[in-house]
């Protein structure tokens, strides 16, 4: 219970959790990721990443240079294309 500068009284529930281990956990796998992504650009061999349809997700700057695509033209398009 709270009394206002009014001088109202109100009553109010509130939960707290702590986020820390969370937090940590976010920013691990955020520095994983970052970790593999420079890894897939900074490789000299096209580097695809592909879904179940076959879409291209992403696509390393070997593979641009490889196959004369832009990323843009890449990126969406289905791997037969290659």
């Amino acid at each position: 219970e709270i009394t206002t500068h009014a001088g109202d009284e109100r009553m109010f529930c509130g939960f707290v959790r702590d986020l820390t281990r969370q937090k940590k956990d976010e920013m691990e796998l955020l520095r994983k990721e970052c970790l593999t992504t420079g890894i897939i650009q900074a490789a000299f061999d096209p580097m695809f990443s592909i879904n179940e349809t076959g879409q291209i997700l992403m696509v390393n700057e070997a593979a641009v240079k490889q196959f004369g695509w832009s990323r843009e033209e890449l990126i969406g398009s289905n791997i037969n294309m290659i």
